[in-house]
């Protein structure tokens, strides 16, 4: 009988990168740059700028995958497919990597919970300090909960295409380490999240190594995908909550 949850080749365990080193660096740079002028610019935008922001977001997502996505093309040793892997032939293979991915997403949050209190950032003063910090993401109309919610899915797919597909295979393969592979792609990844804080883009760093594992062991990078957008959706749902109330 055919096993239920068929997957294609592993995403990470290659003994050779997908494209040119330098072209990993080049979009690391770019990351870097792009989040050191996220944070310095999160506070000058206003309720109106919020369908712009998200806007250019999406905008930044999509050619930073476009980049990833003619670089390994250029190089020829595996395709867009290939890295995303697990495709669903079945719909129970679907329906298992969603309940991967909802199994995953809630171990995930009881991590993080646990490790933000051991950090110090929870408690009525850190919440309100965290509602300041990221309620220029909060949509506040339809127009922008739609926009939010598009930029939720572009994350979700580019993101993890980028990260655990893209970065963590060539770091894999140039460290000729999987789980260094995982934790410089984890990395990259907090680098990414400049306007979040130090703190947050540790935790950040924590939460895209488990992403990386997932994907490892799954040999799919699917279940993270799901689970990357809706954590975001989940995320918009608390900040718009969290932006109507006032803390104590």
């Amino acid at each position: 009988m055919e096993p239920v949850s068929e997957v294609q080749a592993p995403v990470a365990e290659a003994n050779q990168p997908i494209a040119p080193l330098w072209h990993a660096l080049l979009l690391l740079g770019f990351i870097v740059l792009f989040s050191a002028l996220g944070a310095n610019s999160q506070h000058a935008v206003g309720k109106s700028h919020r369908e712009w922001l998200y806007i250019m977001t999406i905008v930044m997502e999509w050619l930073m995958f476009g980049y990833t996505y003619w670089s390994i093309r250029r190089s020829g040793k595996i395709t867009a497919g290939d890295l995303i892997s697990g495709r669903w032939k079945k719909p129970e293979q679907f329906l298992i990597d969603v309940a991967i991915a909802a199994g995953f997403w809630i171990v995930a949050l009881i991590v993080l919970a646990g490790l933000g209190y051991a950090m110090g950032l929870s408690g009525p003063g850190k919440a309100e300090e965290a509602k300041k910090m990221l309620s220029f993401l909060a949509p506040q109309t339809l127009t922008q909960a739609i926009l939010f919610g598009l930029l939720c899915l572009t994350a979700g797919f580019c993101e993890e295409f980028i990260f655990r597909g893209y970065f963590q295979r060539q770091f894999a393969a140039a460290t000729k380490n999987i789980y260094i592979g995982i934790i410089l792609s984890a990395i990259v990844f907090g680098l990414g999240h400049g306007y979040e804080g130090v703190k947050r883009m540790l935790l950040i760093a924590i939460y895209g190594t488990m992403f990386g594992l997932l994907a490892h062991f799954r040999k799919s990078l699917r279940p993270g995908m799901m689970a990357h957008a809706w954590h975001d959706g989940f995320t918009g749902v608390l900040l718009y909550m969290a932006s109507k109330m006032k803390l104590p």
